[in-house]
């Protein structure tokens, strides 16, 4: 079943407050084997001119993710997750997350489009200082495969 391009431009509340934490970004550099000294070195990253370690640039992908469970849970948009694959995904910077920054997120749904039968979604999560300064946005395509009618799905 093909979803509802009336979502388009449906926008969520935004999340909670996250603190990024030195640790997280520490332990997120180290899961994705990246060990520029900015990531854990405060002072490292105060030479480049930061107040503190900055996250690597993919790190908003968790806070954004974590997001769009609003979309993915949303009954009315029925998306069925079981079939969902993640297609792309891209982010605009206005500055790089830093320890210590409290941030929320706001997700909306940007574009709904059938492509020979699977559904894409385009969710956009604005990431922002609680002060409402812009930090990243991240852009997540997801892919709702087609059922496969041989298989009886």
């Amino acid at each position: 079943m093909a979803l509802d391009p009336s979502f388009i431009g449906r926008s969520y509340p935004p999340t909670d407050p996250y603190e990024v934490g030195r640790e997280k970004i520490r332990e997120f550099a180290a899961a994705i084997g990246d060990d520029n000294p900015v990531y854990g070195d405060r002072e490292a990253a105060k030479a480049l001119g930061h107040p503190d370690v900055i996250a690597p640039p993919t790190f908003p992908f968790s806070i954004s993710y974590a997001a769009a469970a609003q979309v993915v849970l949303d009954p009315d948009l029925g998306l069925d997750f079981s079939r969902v694959v993640h297609g792309d995904q891209k982010f605009v910077y206005s500055r790089p997350l830093r320890a210590g920054d409290r941030v929320r997120c706001t997700i909306s749904i940007d574009n709904i489009k059938s492509l020979a039968g699977n559904d894409v979604l385009t969710v956009r999560g604005e990431i922002a200082e609680e002060s409402g300064e812009h930090v990243v946005t991240s852009i997540m395509t997801l892919v709702a495969r087609a059922a496969d009618d041989e298989a009886g799905e």
